[in-house]
């Protein structure tokens, strides 16, 4: 509480101080809007400040239409564009002390109506884009995430790694907040890698990964933000894209995606669908060791081999509409549908072993799951600008997800004797959101306040069954449970930033208030229980960087994040997985707080240095206990968790034909904790020296042509505390060529190439370990092709006459 306190104060400190520091810096202010032909403002334009042909900074246009920078006296020009408007370059013009701003006249961008035949690509956007405290993954330019889903591709990403169960991990560390578009999911765990694993790469244009954020996002996620940004086209007129593949491993997948998009006007409509289908496996072997109370005489073994083959399909849906209501309001509305089918078939065989390993008794399991996920989503929007330095964004969210699982397993002994399980587990979750932006900046200051405030209403229903021998299936109480819970969220926050000379400068302050009840329905067996909790906290967040000369930049991040348990998780009822391993949920569960140091070196835009230091309290991990045989996990807290990690990302272009983006992790993992279950007390403490590396090369071969090889490599690793990991990593190439004069683009692409992206490590439960090694259909090679139509457009840059002679009347004095 203390650092917080002192972290808060210096916080309020810096505000107060930009406000009165900023007045006194000597820069200029330079601000300008940029519009349509019909006066209306265009956002995400491209601003270019030149001295001469040197670039001094550049900005894209907020929703407002503005752009604004602050300089030294000199003279200066603007190149302006924007995909499919002509480019405007403005003719110079000069600054000096007399003013203290400026705002140039607005710039008027005009459609672009030449058609494809025309155009002549010169470039394309770099696979990485590498920036302090955040990358950004442009997956367009990717040949071998061609046929993959996103599940896939993030795993192939700098710094990312995903385990055996989808859990998906950031510079070694858990806990990422997945982003869609700007918006939580609110899904974890298998929720959420089933939706990813069907989501098609192809829905993507970008991945935004962010290790430190501002105030104005969401406070969970300690590792980092990934933000998943789905294709858009802004572009005039009826246009869009198909995309197929066709992917073989051991078996084949399919994968579907139409993009369209109309604006005219006022109005712009985009829509996009994407389907997939495709069969895959997952081969899981463990063999289990039982010792006795001295914890090292063999007592047994249990030998698991698991296969498991299964069809999946995937569907979703989404549709925007943005109206401009004036040249200052704009109203959106957004659908979303998607739909997971899921059946899979499953062969185990449990072998156990005396100490001399001879086979005393095996066990068959023959298992059927059927698994079907929904989700239907709206959501309404308002920005408004209050003038050209103050503006409103609203957005009210609902979302509806279904997830139904139906589980059957049947055993058969060796001596002939039978036993069958039987689950129907539906879920009903629905969400409630609404959330308020409101921003205002002067010459030197950019003010943020918003507020946030979310209801999550959650209905897990497990009604189990058992059967002996062929008999009447009778209701298996102990597992049979009906689970209420209700969540509130109500968050508030300010946030500054400023630019001083050499400085950029940003400190936010977040408050969160949770609240959440909880009821277990009883049964015949069981009482009624219920629990609730509420816990308020604040979360400061600061970024100070330092632009030293025009090829060294330094920054310093800090920042406090929560993380919160999946409400699942809170069920205290169990989940078969086999007849020997149970999963139960844990009402105890806390919240776990994470505070963030990062230290980074930008040298030329091509390469960070970042030294970083996180502390978890409470920290989250999975738990496994052993009893009589029965190995139980659940997740929970343990102790605290302290990682120091060094990373370098480099960005080079040796040649006009290659260049490659390659990245470093390394992570000293400091774990201790205590598991507890009844009388039984475990203190542990582990250390390890772990490592993440990646590299991606781009060639462009001339005449369409252009390939890709990128590889990764995780050294041995532990993210849980009684987990450990060994090394496993992959190699991928594709090649891509532009066809029908430029409009289709054909991909083929082979990933995993050695198939060496396998999961093996060790599991330590009370007197018990377990080797595991699991394996799924990583090997494949991958066919699709891209067939962009309507309305193109020509990226020639371009001195408008017409408009020049407006231009050069542009500069004018304001305040």
């Amino acid at each position: 509480m203390n650092a917080l306190r002192a972290t808060t104060s210096l916080l309020l400190a810096m505000c107060t101080w930009l406000s009165v520091v900023a007045q006194t810096t000597g820069t200029i202010s330079v601000k300008l809007r940029v519009v349509n032909e019909q006066q209306l403002p265009l956002a995400n334009s491209t601003v270019e400040l030149l001295k001469g042909e040197k670039l001094v900074k550049i900005q894209m246009t907020d929703t407002a239409g503005y752009a604004q920078f602050w300089v030294a006296p000199a003279t200066y020009i603007c190149h302006i564009s924007r995909v499919g408007y002509t480019d405007v370059i403005t003719l110079d013009f000069k600054l000096d002390n007399s003013n203290s701003a400026i705002t140039l006249s607005d710039v008027v961008l005009h459609t672009n109506n030449q058609t494809l035949q025309e155009v002549k690509v010169s470039s394309r956007k770099p696979f990485i884009e590498i920036q302090a405290g955040r990358t950004l993954v442009n997956l367009e330019a990717s040949t071998s995430a061609a046929g993959s889903n996103v599940l896939e591709t993030l795993e192939k990403l700098p710094g990312i790694t995903v385990d055996k169960d989808g859990k998906i991990s950031l510079k070694g560390k858990a806990q990422v907040l997945i982003l869609i578009d700007g918006k939580q999911t609110y899904l974890s765990g298998s929720d959420l890698a089933a939706l990813l694993s069907g989501m098609s790469a192809s829905q993507l244009s970008q991945v935004e990964i962010m290790t430190t954020a501002p105030a104005r996002y969401d406070a969970s996620g300690s590792a980092g933000i990934i933000n998943l940004k789905t294709k858009k086209n802004n572009q005039k007129g009826f246009n869009g894209s198909l995309t197929t593949s066709y992917t073989q491993g051991r078996y084949p997948k399919n994968n579907n995606t139409l993009i369209f998009n109309y604006r005219s006007g006022k109005l712009n409509l985009s829509a996009n669908y994407t389907a997939s289908f495709g069969r895959n496996y997952l081969d899981l072997y463990a063999d289990r060791t039982y010792y006795k109370s001295d914890g090292t005489t063999i007592q047994s073994y249990l030998e698991q081999p698991n296969y498991i083959n299964y069809n999946s399909s995937f569907q979703s849906a989404r549709f925007g509409l943005n109206y401009s209501a004036s040249a200052k309001t704009t109203l959106g509305l957004g659908l979303t549908g998607v739909f997971l089918q899921r059946d899979q078939l499953g062969h185990n065989s449990a072998i156990w072993q005396n100490p001399a390993k001879t086979v005393d008794s095996t066990l068959t399991t023959t298992s059927t799951t059927g698994t079907n996920f929904k989700n239907g989503g709206v959501n309404l929007n308002l920005h408004h600008a209050f003038s050209h330095n103050s503006d409103l964004a609203v957005d009210v969210d609902y979302l509806n997800y279904s997830l139904g699982n139906d589980q059957y397993f049947q055993n058969i002994f060796s001596n002939g004797t039978t036993d069958a399980s039987k689950g129907n587990l539906p879920t009903g979750i629905k969400i409630y959101s609404a959330k308020a932006d409101y921003e205002v900046q002067n010459q030197y200051v950019k003010w943020g306040l918003g507020w946030k405030s979310s209801r999550i209403n959650t209905d897990n229903l497990a009604d189990y069954y058992y059967q002996w021998n062929g008999a009447t299936w009778m209701t298996d109480y102990n597992r049979t449970n009906h689970f209420l819970y209700n969540e509130y969220i109500h968050a508030a926050y300010g946030n500054v930033e400023a630019k001083l000379s050499k400085w950029n400068l940003q400190g936010g302050l977040r408050f969160e208030s949770t609240n959440y009840d909880a009821t277990q329905m009883g049964n015949p067996m069981r009482k009624d229980s219920s629990f609730s909790r509420d816990y308020n906290s604040l979360f400061p967040a600061a970024n100070i960087s330092y632009t030293a000369d025009s090829v060294n930049t330094f920054s310093f991040s800090a920042g406090r994040r929560i993380d919160r348990p999946a409400f699942q998780k809170l069920n205290p009822f169990s989940i078969i997985i086999n007849k020997y391993t149970y999963q139960v949920g844990n009402p105890y569960y806390l919240p776990q707080y994470t505070w963030n140091l990062e230290l980074s070196h930008l040298y030329k835009n091509t390469l960070i240095t970042t030294l970083s230091y996180s502390r978890t309290t409470d920290y989250f991990s999975q738990i496994f206990y052993a009893d009589n045989g029965i190995v139980t996990y659940t997740e929970g807290n343990l102790g605290m968790l302290q990682v120091l990690g060094l990373s370098l990302s480099a960005k080079v272009a040796p040649t006009r034909w290659w260049s490659f983006a390659a990245q470093a992790v390394l992570n000293h993992r400091i774990m201790q904790g205590q598991i507890l279950k009844g009388q039984f007390v475990q203190t542990l403490s582990r250390t390890m020296n772990q490592g993440n590396f990646s590299l991606n090369n781009q060639f462009k071969f001339g005449t369409g042509w252009s390939g890709e090889l990128s590889g990764t490599y995780n050294t041995r690793s532990r993210q849980d505390i009684q987990e450990l990991l060994e090394p496993s990593g992959q190699l991928s190439l594709g090649v891509s060529k532009t066809v029908l004069q430029n409009k289709g683009t054909i991909k083929l692409a082979a990933r995993d190439l050695f198939y060496t992206q396998a999961m093996i490590g060790f599991t330590e439960f009370q007197n018990s370990n377990e080797y595991f090694s699991l394996r799924r259909d990583t090997r494949v090679l991958a066919l699709s092709f891209t067939y962009r139509f309507g309305k193109a457009f020509k990226s020639s840059i371009k001195r408008s006459i017409g408009s020049a002679t407006e231009e050069a009347q542009r500069v004018g004095t304001g305040n």
